[in-house]
């Protein structure tokens, strides 16, 4: 087996024996960047998968992975294969399904799908005699970058640069997130997780500030400037650039999905800002929810790809468009 070498650019080598179990084990543990949480997702033992993705590398003749005793990591062969792969395999997945069988339209979210959709999909479902399978992804397209959704819905500015036909289907109120128990005088955060705290957690002067609003019932959306924020690079919809140049909240730690936000506010990282539905179902022993005001709110999208979407997703979308304030 070649060492990390890449594949030739417009040639693959002989794939006599590579089975499709073999890409579904390697797009799993490319996708958990775990063995043991691959093998859970595809319900097979861990020796096993490692077998199945050692067999891949050996047919490819290259290193997909680089594996450590404490994670395992792409290699740039690896990086290749999986942005080729993951929007291929489901795409497979749905073309290898009995032609005689329901149609289903999948519908991804990340963390909570809005209570909108429920009427949307029972519309969807009478005016088309298809199935809505619901994908929750934390990912920021909720699994349309990998081809496991059609259509799906999203908080916060979605990037042009996405390549999406959205529409807004509403805006929901923000509230802010503090910790039950704010950090005494000297307290810090570094190294607490999950989450990824500054090098050396909250000063003094920011655990004092946190402390001095975790009583309050309300906050204006200004004052959150003079705190440390967590923020949830991911699947949030609250980022410093929200609030004008020069006025803005220090970024205090960072989190990867909704839970690890939770925990790093619980932890007392900082304080947090999200959507009120989403902080209402998402409740936490070790967080109080405080009234913003002043807040902008946050537009929810439903979203599909500008070119060669699903025809589901189309009629989905011309659906929600229907009642929704406006697209683009």
């Amino acid at each position: 087996m070649n060492d990390d070498s890449a594949l030739p650019a417009g040639a693959l080598p002989a794939f006599d024996g590579i089975e499709l179990r073999h890409l579904r084990g390697f797009v799993a543990v490319a996708e958990e960047r775990s063995f043991t949480h691959a093998a859970d997702r595809l319900r097979i033992g861990q020796p096993a998968l490692t077998r199945t993705v050692r067999a891949l590398e050996s047919a490819l003749g290259t290193r997909l992975l680089d594996r450590t005793t404490r994670r395992v990591e792409l290699t740039d062969a690896g990086r290749r294969l999986y942005a080729d792969l993951a929007p291929l395999l489901p795409r497979l997945a749905a073309a290898l399904r009995a032609p005689t069988g329901p149609a289903i339209l999948r519908l991804g979210f990340t963390s909570l799908l809005p209570a909108v959709c429920t009427a949307l999909t029972a519309d969807f479902e009478a005016a088309t005699g298809a199935g809505v399978r619901l994908v929750r992804r934390d990912s920021p397209l909720a699994g349309l970058e990998t081809g496991e959704s059609d259509v799906v819905v999203l908080r916060g500015e979605v990037p042009r640069e996405a390549g999406l036909r959205t529409t807004v289907l509403l805006h929901e109120p923000r509230v802010a997130a503090v910790p039950r128990t704010p950090l005494p005088a000297g307290g810090r955060t570094a190294g607490r997780q999950p989450g990824h705290a500054g090098e050396d957690g909250l000063t003094d002067a920011q655990a004092a500030a946190v402390r001095a609003v975790a009583r309050r019932r309300v906050l204006d959306w200004a004052e959150l400037a003079e705190l440390p924020l967590v923020v949830n690079t991911v699947t949030g919809s609250t980022r410093p650039e929200l609030w004008p140049t020069g006025r803005r909240p220090q970024l205090a730690c960072t989190a990867g999905n909704f839970d690890e936000w939770l925990e790093a506010v619980a932890a007392g990282h900082g304080i947090g800002v999200a959507p009120e539905p989403v902080a209402q179902r998402h409740t936490h022993p070790g967080i109080r929810y405080l009234r913003l005001k002043n807040a902008p709110a946050v537009p929810v999208h439903l979203a599909l790809p500008a070119r060669d979407a699903h025809p589901l997703a189309e009629r989905f979308f011309t659906l929600g468009t229907a009642d929704a304030p406006g697209g683009r």
